[in-house]
C-alpha cells in the first residue's frame, strides 16, 4: 500500500519501466473501485476508470500524470493509502 501523497510519482516511475502490454491497477483499501493503466505502446497508455465514474482515456506519459490528479480526487477522495498491483492486462 502506498501513501496517496506519493502515488503519482510512484505510478509514473513504474509506468516507464513497464513492458508494452503491462498494466498497473490502483485500488482503495476496500478494493471496491479501480483505475487500470495499461501500456499500449512505447509512450502510449490507456486508462480505464471503474468506480464512481466509468471512463476510458488514452494519452502519453505527460497526459497520464495530469489525468491521475483528477482521477485520484474523484475516485479516491477519502483514501489515504492506495493499493498498487502490477501485471499483464487481462490477468
Amino acid at each position: 500500500m502506498i501513501d496517496k501523497t506519493t502515488i503519482i510519482p510512484t505510478v509514473l516511475k513504474r509506468l516507464k519501466q513497464l513492458p508494452v502490454g503491462g498494466c498497473l491497477d490502483l485500488r482503495p483499501y476496500k478494493r471496491n473501485r479501480s483505475v487500470v493503466i495499461r501500456k499500449t505502446g512505447e509512450d502510449d497508455y490507456e486508462i480505464t476508470e471503474d468506480g464512481f465514474f466509468k471512463d476510458e482515456m488514452k494519452g502519453d506519459i505527460e497526459k497520464v500524470g495530469k489525468l491521475m490528479r483528477a482521477i485520484l480526487k474523484s475516485e479516491f477522495p477519502r483514501s489515504t493509502k492506495i493499493r498498487l498491483y502490477t501485471g499483464r492486462y487481462g490477468e
